[in-house]
């Protein structure tokens, strides 16, 4: 059997069968949900109005809430005003800059049930990465929270935003509550500007909304009944596989078939008006995006939002207070959270399942994760191009060192570089089509043309398959080390060192070298004395192949990383170089 042949023939179907009682093949279109987000998002608010739909949980405890017929009433004041006051076209791009507060649900879901597109922004974005992306999406309205509304001074003449709204981390609070935690941000924690933008309150656009439509008797769902799968949604920035930041074009279908896609295999572990979700990771971010939000409030959950989680201890409250049922994260989190004495004592009782994903999960985390809480992470696969599942592990048949097999209605292959499928157990990199995957970079047809081939869209990271259709992921294809002819990848090397006990986190990068080409350096944190670079070694040599082992390593304080906990290698790489 030729590669192709292997490859088409989708080794891993078998494995439905055994999470499904249908013989053949799976389709996720066998649950049609929706034809566009604002029809699920409408379902849900309706079928769970009584329910607690968001809270926000501070580091001390402080907390504000938000219903679904609250989140349903809200969102539909914010279209209005998008619409009749602002008087926003269908399709225009709508801007959203902050962090894990109430606010971001009503806005996200105001944006879509306009009929506009939203554009997640990073809240630690700088100025000039902030003017990048308004101009690069034609944003026109921006909804910022009041800690950084002084960069979007600076910076606002030089793009096309015509509309501010300015929010709170503690919107919606308590009055007394509220007051409190803005008086300790602005004069105790100082991270509150003043500034002389004309904006609108959050609260002065829902009251507009609803002046608006009372006055002209409007039925929000004309604004979005025009939608079909095929309507962008949402502009999701990335750097993808050349580094330059461009938004992934998700539609409509992008995302509704992807939740079908986690319905149909995860569905069933999930109890519809039971769950309560910590998000920790941003939601501006796809795995959180589509995860956390979306797919658990399709399902009624409820979803405990903190607005940063590092530090680790700005979790404790949500895991002391709330009946943590899932969590979403990446390896560092779970790595952190399993560093703190609070939680390996006490344990969240009623947690059922712990989504990783974003970054390699290593085996060592996954295994004291079940050791100490009962109960499993699950490990998945995917990218903001692909909204963002690709591979799933089933829940119940986890597979250590596995990101599991390709989700319903997904092909995937590993190729060489001249695109050809490589051999089982060989790597190459991975190729992915199915419904999730974008339409393509906006605004970018040459890129949207090098990244998605003949249909299939090119990952730019190194995976292998087993002859049974399980997935890993070996590292990134630009983070790859050459040392004398062999490929090292830094996630092995990364996994071997996190089983020194001593090892907090690390991470592993190439150096050029004259007589190697490259070879691998090791940057290590320790959670506690007593291991030197030669301890480190050692342990390597008898774990790695000789050229595996790192030729130096060198003790930080700390690493390098993005908002969502993922190492930032290219960053490591600078520091090392001295560049």
């Amino acid at each position: 059997m030729s590669n192709v042949e292997f490859y088409n023939n989708k080794p891993w179907m078998s494995h439905y069968q055994a999470l499904l009682s249908e013989v053949g093949e799976v389709r996720a279109s066998q649950h049609h949900l929706h034809d566009s987000l604002p029809a699920l998002i409408q379902a849900a608010g309706k079928k769970y109005s009584q329910q607690m739909a968001f809270t926000t949980c501070m580091p001390n405890g402080m907390n504000g809430r938000l219903s679904y017929g609250e989140v349903e009433e809200m969102s539909d004041a914010f279209a209005v005003y998008l619409r009749e006051c602002v008087k926003l076209e269908p399709g225009s791009r709508v801007a959203v800059q902050m962090p894990n507060c109430l606010t971001l649900p009503v806005v996200a879901f105001g944006v879509l049930k306009a009929g506009c597109i939203l554009v997640n922004v990073n809240p630690l974005y700088t100025r000039r990465e902030m003017a990048h992306q308004f101009n690069d999406s034609s944003a026109q309205v921006l909804v910022i929270v009041d800690m950084f509304v002084d960069k979007l001074e600076a910076i606002i003449e030089q793009t096309g935003i015509q509309q501010v709204v300015v929010t709170s981390v503690a919107q919606w609070f308590p009055p007394v509550v509220k007051g409190v935690l803005q008086l300790v941000l602005k004069y105790w924690n100082r991270v509150l500007p003043d500034y002389r933008l004309e904006v609108d309150s959050i609260d002065q656009a829902l009251e507009k909304g609803r002046k608006a439509r009372a006055n002209a008797g409007i039925e929000v769902h004309r604004y979005w009944q025009h939608l079909s799968r095929t309507d962008t949604a949402l502009l999701q920035y990335t750097g993808g596989t050349t580094g330059v930041s461009k938004g992934a074009e998700l539609t409509h279908g992008n995302l509704i078939s992807n939740l079908e896609q986690v319905d149909a295999v995860a569905g069933d572990h999930i109890e519809p008006g039971k769950e309560c979700i910590l998000t920790a990771l941003p939601i501006y971010h796809i795995f959180a995006f589509t995860v956390n939000l979306l797919a658990f409030y399709h399902k009624g959950a409820h979803n405990v939002l903190v607005p940063s989680p590092r530090p680790i201890q700005n979790c404790q409250r949500a895991f002391d207070n709330y009946p943590i049922s899932w969590i979403s994260g990446v390896n560092t989190l779970y790595n952190a959270l399993l560093n703190e004495e609070w939680f390996t004592v006490y344990p969240p009782p009623s947690m059922k399942v712990a989504l990783a994903g974003g970054t390699a999960l290593h085996k060592s985390v996954a295994e004291r994760w079940r050791k100490v809480v009962g109960s499993p992470i699950t490990e998945g696969y995917g990218l903001t191009e692909t909204s963002p599942v690709i591979c799933f592990n089933p829940i119940g048949h986890e597979r250590p060192d596995c990101i599991g097999i390709p989700a319903p209605d997904t092909d995937v292959r590993l190729v060489d570089e001249q695109g050809e499928p490589v051999a089982i157990g060989e790597p190459g990199e991975i190729i992915v089509r199915g419904p999730q995957v974008m339409k393509g970079y906006w605004n970018r047809p040459e890129e949207t043309a090098e990244a998605i081939k003949d249909g299939w869209f090119y990952t730019g990271d190194i995976g292998v398959m087993t002859e049974d259709g399980h997935f890993s992921i070996v590292d990134r294809k630009k983070d790859m080390i050459l040392v004398s002819g062999f490929n090292v990848y830094p996630n092995e090397v990364e996994d071997c060192i996190s089983r020194i006990p001593q090892v907090q986190e690390s991470a592993v990068v190439g150096v050029a070298d004259s007589q190697s080409g490259e070879a691998v350096h090791a940057y290590v944190v320790l959670r506690q004395e007593g291991v030197g670079e030669k301890d480190v070694i050692a342990h390597c040599k008898r774990e790695l192949a000789a050229y595996k082992v790192p030729r130096k390593v060198v003790f930080w304080d700390e690493l390098p990383k993005t908002p969502v906990g993922k190492v930032l290698r290219k960053e490591v790489r600078a520091k090392a170089t001295g560049r």
